[in-house]
């Protein structure tokens, strides 16, 4: 949250062309964030939030301590029997389901999800939450929405009748125009439309990829990890940032930062020590860009995680995963699907 309001997008100035001391800054902010750390009540600029139900930020641009503005994560909580009033914007979003039951009124359509279900809000939609049941829901809310605001696409809000109708013309199906087929994609990943596979990552469920055409969402990429008890995820190192939600277990991730050495060409410099960063159930753990990471659970239990990223850096040509050492479980499982 800014001093002003909320922000949407962040800037970016330097007096140089460089931006190393940017980035250090960027790198020195707690990665590991949990129930403590609410950046944004959701009392200014937003427009989804009923008198019963809650909203709150863990990670947004208008972050004072900022992590990213690439993968944006809040909550939405609704008590037993209530709703939020809903609202419409052009970006995408998707809510992992926490806690509960419940359904949304997508365009004047139902939709119902439950516990552990991916509910994907995609582009130009008017979508409303509803709890009819005696238990709390609570969803976990990750989106690419800086991604829109950067391109000017932020027509959002409930805005009711059209300022000077005079000057326009009848209202037209806006969600006919821009993404044919759409609408035959799945609003709902459940359980049951997944598959645990073995990949090189460790062990994962997929419910968005651009490989996977049955989901309703083109920016955010998601799946869940699930790492026995003393055992390890690969060693792995992408481009992209990412941001992992612990669902279940306690352990740690190690991350190695890359420097890059502009010479006649780009080298990478990856450190020799790596930062240790313990999460438990609850937390959130980020991963900057260009970072060399790897997942541990503690020996008690296994380590079940979510995670997203904004699937635009593969259309930018990041969309490679490189990895230095298999999963602790690799040798058994045998090697999969990459996950990236």
């Amino acid at each position: 949250m800014g001093k002003d309001g909320r922000v949407f997008v962040r800037g970016l100035t330097s007096q140089s062309y460089g931006l190393g001391e940017f980035r250090q800054r960027q790198l020195a902010v707690e990665r590991v964030r949990d129930d403590s750390v609410v950046v944004d009540d959701a009392k200014v600029a937003h427009s989804g939030d009923s008198e019963k139900s809650r909203t709150w930020w863990r990670i947004g641009p208008g972050d004072e301590d900022f992590l990213t503005q690439t993968i944006q994560v809040h909550f939405v909580e609704l008590p037993a029997e209530s709703s939020n009033h809903g609202h419409g914007h052009q970006n995408e979003a998707a809510f992992y389901i926490l806690e509960g039951r419940g359904y949304e009124i997508h365009d004047d359509r139902r939709y119902d999800w439950a516990k552990d279900d991916l509910v994907f809000v995609h582009t130009d939609s008017v979508h409303r939450h509803f709890n009819p049941y005696p238990e709390k829901a609570l969803a976990l809310v990750v989106k690419a929405k800086c991604t829109w605001m950067f391109m000017g696409l932020i027509q959002q809000g409930r805005s009711g009748p059209v300022r000077d109708e005079e000057r326009f013309g009848p209202r037209e199906d806006w969600s006919r125009i821009w993404t044919p087929g759409v609408l035959d994609r799945k609003k709902v990943i459940s359980p049951a439309d997944t598959v645990w596979r073995d990949t090189p990552l460790g062990r994962v469920r997929v419910m968005s990829a651009p490989d996977r055409t049955d989901a309703r969402i083109f920016s955010i990429d998601a799946f869940e990890l699930d790492i026995p008890a003393g055992g390890h995820s690969a060693k792995y190192w992408k481009m992209a940032d990412e941001v992992y939600y612990v669902l279940d277990g306690d352990g740690y991730a190690l991350q190695w930062e890359v420097e890059a050495e502009i010479a006649e060409k780009y080298h990478a410099r990856v450190a020799l020590e790596p930062r240790r960063y313990d999460v438990k159930r609850g937390d959130t753990l980020y991963v900057p860009q260009n970072h060399v990471c790897q997942v541990f659970a503690a020996g008690g239990a296994p380590l079940r995680l979510f995670n997203a990223q904004n699937r635009v850096f593969k259309h930018l040509g990041y969309d490679a995963v490189h990895y230095f050492e298999p999963a602790s479980d690799a040798v058994r499982t045998g090697a999969g699907v990459a996950v990236g």
